[in-house]
């Protein structure tokens, strides 16, 4: 193997090769600038967004349409949403369907999703939404997936960057490692873009799929000199699968929960009659994802962890016409007809809504030419938000922020280099190559996402907090005596040493900022602080340097703040 097999060299390089970085480049390129994206798989194999969901239907009219969406995002997100990124994304929604719609596809307005906002009785599948359903950020990807190669973008699959490199506190490329034959990959860069998802892999049972939401955004911008923004703040799915082993972790659409299904406990007990008697299964998303938790740990779940959505009951018609991706999917992969039997589902980490610290008029970081989008990044969806947020934010922030980082390239003067950032990288990945100690980078990874289940997981408490912390450094120091072997797979195991890092650190951070978050809020519970506190209405801002610290969030602007209701934030849904 080649010490420096690649070197290469752009104005921008964008890491991460799904919905956000693809549009982001898009950008790029078509401002007339030379960029190239790199990403561990294919970008064929990247989703467009965690979950279903169109884009706000109602920014597309006049009036105070777009002023609606900014309300209803702040509102759901428990007053932790920067007002800034959500007026960004509302007033811009309606320009990036049209950027969608130039790329060669539209949107289809058939959504059954009643405009407006989650106010009981509300349906789970409700939403304002342009297009809804779980082919939405399929047909999008597909878009921006043909858009990219007409502009020639070149796309390096296969790739794992290491390490950010800086000099002086700005960015000028990264260094990585092809992960088929190990030869190292060196790219100078004018500016960089993160787009390589959250961090919900760090818990056993996720929505992200095995190479994907591990956490390495965040480590990247860290050890760059970036911070994180409120990284305990993530959405658990009350209805993820539990098996088989590869759709572990699937999620079953909330539509479900709108059109009927039921929730049983082992006993058969339609147990959400305990937790919220007046909407049951349609209560808020929280709610229902901390009444599954409680029976599951009172010990009334099943054998495998989870409870049953029994769907049985109603008119095979409906399901087949209503919900026929949830039935074909359950025929696929565990050939179980949701019309007659129910499925075994569980909480599942969805969405990290916490993320990179960011500006929202560009997403630029604290570090000179570093930028960061789509889930690894923060702002947009406070404690909790609208799903189909995930979805617009990144065609909106992909143009901004490509733009942004094509524009802060053509203003330099000078091209930065350090020759020693780069000796540094390589001998870091050098060093790991060589370790042979006798600590398992793979079951060190399965430590840390059974610390994050059992510890931080969809209820949490002051002792569980400071023992996950506990436990994690534990897991740091072994990790120290790790062995990487490499085989006939190729650098996997190298990989996953650089998971286990990125890992552990998402895992500090989250933890910390949980046990500091001494109250309920949104998709954060804590059993032993079950109402919202008023004074902690903040960011929570972290660092390895500086631990967490409170940033006030900025000030709702008048206009935005008459359109929102009542917000009460308290253990269940606001308003």
């Amino acid at each position: 193997m080649s010490s420096l097999g690649h070197q290469l060299a752009t104005s921008v390089l964008v890491v991460g090769a799904g919905g956000a970085g693809l549009r982001a480049a898009i950008e790029v390129a078509e401002a007339g600038v030379a960029v190239i994206a790199v990403a561990k798989r294919a970008a064929e194999a990247a989703p467009a967004a965690t979950a279903p969901g169109g884009a706000p239907w109602e920014t597309a009219g006049t009036g105070e349409a777009w002023e609606r969406h900014a309300a209803d995002t702040l509102r759901e997100g428990h007053l932790l949403a920067d007002p800034r990124t959500a007026q960004v994304v509302a007033r811009y929604a309606a320009r990036g369907l049209q950027d969608v719609r130039r790329y060669g596809t539209w949107p289809d307005h058939r959504g059954r999703g009643l405009p407006g906002r989650h106010r009981p009785p509300w349906r789970p599948g409700d939403r304002h939404a342009a297009f809804e359903e779980e082919f939405t950020g399929a047909e999008v990807r597909r878009a921006l997936r043909s858009r990219a190669a007409e502009l020639g973008i070149p796309v390096l699959t296969g790739v794992y960057v290491t390490r950010l490199l800086v000099d002086d506190g700005s960015v000028f490329g990264a260094y990585g490692f092809d992960l088929a034959d190990g030869s190292r990959y060196l790219v100078h860069a004018d500016a960089v873009i993160l787009a390589t998802g959250g961090h919900t892999r760090i818990w056993r049972r996720t929505a992200a799929r095995r190479d994907e939401g591990g956490g390495d955004a965040f480590r990247l911008a860290v050890e760059a000199g970036a911070r994180l923004r409120d990284p305990e703040l993530v959405r658990f799915h009350p209805l993820g699968l539990i098996g088989p082993e590869p759709a572990a972790g699937l999620l079953v659409s909330e539509a479900a929960r709108g059109e009927g299904g039921v929730l049983l406990n082992s006993l058969g007990e339609r147990f959400m009659a305990r937790y919220d008697a007046e909407h049951m299964e349609r209560g808020s998303r929280d709610r229902v994802t901390r009444a599954v938790h409680a029976e599951i740990e009172a010990g009334r779940g099943t054998r495998s962890g989870g409870v049953w959505l029994d769907l049985s009951h109603l008119p095979r018609e409906t399901v087949l016409t209503r919900l026929p991706w949830v039935h074909q999917t359950l025929l696929d992969v565990q050939t179980l007809d949701i019309t007659r039997d129910p499925v075994e589902v569980a909480p599942t980490a969805q969405y990290s809504m916490g993320g990179v610290w960011v500006r929202p008029e560009d997403h630029s970081t604290e570090v000179g030419g570093l930028f960061v989008i789509g889930e690894a990044a923060s702002g947009l969806h406070g404690a909790d938000g609208l799903e189909q947020n995930a979805l617009i934010e990144l065609l909106v922030y992909g143009r901004i922020t490509g733009r942004a980082a094509a524009e802060y390239s053509a203003g330099l003067t000078v091209q930065r280099r350090s020759p020693a950032a780069v000796r540094a990288a390589a001998a870091d990945v050098h060093r790991l190559l060589s370790a042979d100690g006798d600590q398992n980078v793979r079951a060190l990874l399965r430590s840390v996402r059974r610390v994050m289940t059992e510890r931080a997981g969809a209820a949490r408490d002051e002792a569980g907090l400071t023992a996950g912390l506990d436990e994690i450094g534990e897991i740091a120091d072994r990790a120290e005596f790790a062995g990487v072997h490499i085989d006939i797979g190729g650098f996997q195991e190298l990989a996953h040493a650089y998971d286990l890092r990125s890992a552990v650190l998402a895992a500090r951070a989250t933890l910390e900022c949980a046990r500091e978050r001494r109250e309920t809020r949104g998709s954060h519970h804590r059993s032993d602080h079950p109402e919202a506190d008023p004074d902690l209405t903040v960011n929570l801002v972290w660092s390895p340097a500086t631990g967490v610290r409170r940033e006030p969030v900025p000030p709702i602007p008048t206009d935005i703040a008459e359109l929102m209701r009542d917000v009460a934030v308290d253990a269940g849904r606001p308003g």
